[in-house]
């Protein structure tokens, strides 16, 4: 019996993906939950298991191929082996460039794409206001009217944009010779999408970044001091990301314009904080989220950061992983950076750049002093987070840090 097998739900506002590669070919044996095929959105890589032993009848989407949530992917046969040919796939209707369809939400209420004059005046001045296609937008009121909901929904997801004027399209490329001692390759999906985000972020955020410097005595003895007992007894190494986090969570209490997003003409604050924590990996920045950080231990901070860590490098993190952040944190001082100006992760309305320590004379007192020092950057969005509230949030994380008392008292 043949079972489909199907692109599973990708994960927060990610609607499509494509077939990065086929671990099995056709004819191939599977087990059951075995990775078959290796799918890359523009969040994370994810791999699709078999749904049962058997062998793989047919490869519908092949490798390249743009899919949609619930596409077929291909076809396994249920307990056969993998000895003489495997049977032709019994396709009713060839699916080939059918499978591959633009992700769209199947069987969703018909958009109000054509007749404009069925907007109410409400919602056409939302549409209006935000360059939106009513056409592209899935309708969900009542006889399949357009509502001010269902606008919002889809500027927050990114969708349902105006097509760009003409003029704003690249400029045709001019042709360049080859050289021999050069190599083309495409770029993939996830570094494209990362690509196109990082422009959005920019041209959509009026954003800013306040920077400040952290002296590290402090928490560097304190670290020092309790790094072998720590690991002893959480079984994890006592690092300084647990520490930023814990000093981001009473900032964001203090501050919660910081921890805010911007949906439509709203401001969502956050009562919880989802901390997101940038990794490089070789296919490029993901942000795993440690959901809830605000009920977690420095230890269980430490223990969530590793293991993202670790399953980024691998591949491993799904699409739950990097859903629902509310606030970033980057620290590009494990790659030597003294200072940056990180960029948004959209929706979030602010990022904290975290930089290398560095030792350098500072005055204290009247003193000058060798101090380990690290810069802070915190880039923000100016549209809903003030200066003086971007400047005070920045200080308390700094004031958390040299004196780690704080974060033990909550003050």
């Amino acid at each position: 019996m043949a079972i489909e097998i199907k692109v599973p739900v990708l994960g927060e506002s990610v609607v499509e993906a494509t077939v990065a590669r086929w671990t099995k070919q056709k004819g191939d044996a599977v087990a059951a939950d075995e990775a078959i095929v290796e799918l890359e959105t523009d969040k994370v890589s994810l791999e699709v298991p078999s749904p049962v032993a058997g062998v793989i009848e047919d490869i519908v989407a092949e490798e390249g191929a743009v899919v949609g949530v619930d596409a077929l992917l291909g076809l396994v046969t249920e307990g056969a082996v993998a000895s003489a040919k495997a049977p032709q796939p019994k396709l009713a209707d060839p699916v080939p460039a059918a499978a591959v369809p633009k992700a769209v939400a199947p069987a969703a209420p018909a958009p109000v794409a054509e007749a404009s004059h069925a907007l109410s005046p409400a919602v056409r001045k939302l549409v209006e206001e935000n360059n939106m296609n009513p056409s592209t937008i899935v309708a969900t009121g009542k006889d399949g009217r357009l509502t001010k909901a269902d606008v919002k929904d889809a500027i927050a997801k990114g969708i349902g944009r105006a097509s760009a004027p003409a003029a704003s399209a690249p400029a045709a490329i001019e042709p360049r010779k080859s050289d021999v001692r050069e190599e083309r390759v495409p770029m993939s999906r996830l570094r494209r999408i990362i690509a196109q985000r990082l422009k959005d972020a920019q041209n959509t955020a009026a954003m800013l970044t306040t920077f400040n410097e952290v002296d590290m005595t402090e928490v560097m003895k304190l670290r020092a001091s309790y790094k072998d007992d720590f690991e002893k007894n959480h079984g994890v190494r006592l690092g300084f990301m647990g520490f930023f986090v814990r000093a981001v969570i009473n900032a964001l209490d203090e501050f919660p314009a910081v921890n805010a997003e911007i949906y439509g003409d709203e401001i969502i604050y956050k009562n919880f904080a989802n901390i997101g924590v940038a990794v490089g990996t070789p296919q490029g920045l993901v942000v795993p989220v440690i959901k809830d950080a605000q009920e977690m231990t420095l230890a269980g901070i430490e223990t969530a950061v590793t293991d993202f860590g670790v399953r980024a490098r691998d591949g491993k993190l799904g699409p739950t992983d990097m859903s629902g952040g509310t606030f970033t944190i980057s620290n590009g001082g494990v790659y030597g950076s003294l200072m940056s100006t990180p960029i948004l992760n959209p929706p979030q309305s602010a990022i904290l750049g975290m930089h290398k320590i560095q030792k350098r004379p500072v005055a204290i007192g009247d003193n000058v002093e060798i101090r380990p020092m690290m810069y802070l950057a915190l880039s923000y969005d100016h549209r809903i987070i003030d200066g003086r509230e971007a400047v005070s949030f920045l200080v308390r994380v700094k004031d958390s840090i040299e004196d780690p008392r704080r974060l033990l008292l909550g003050v």
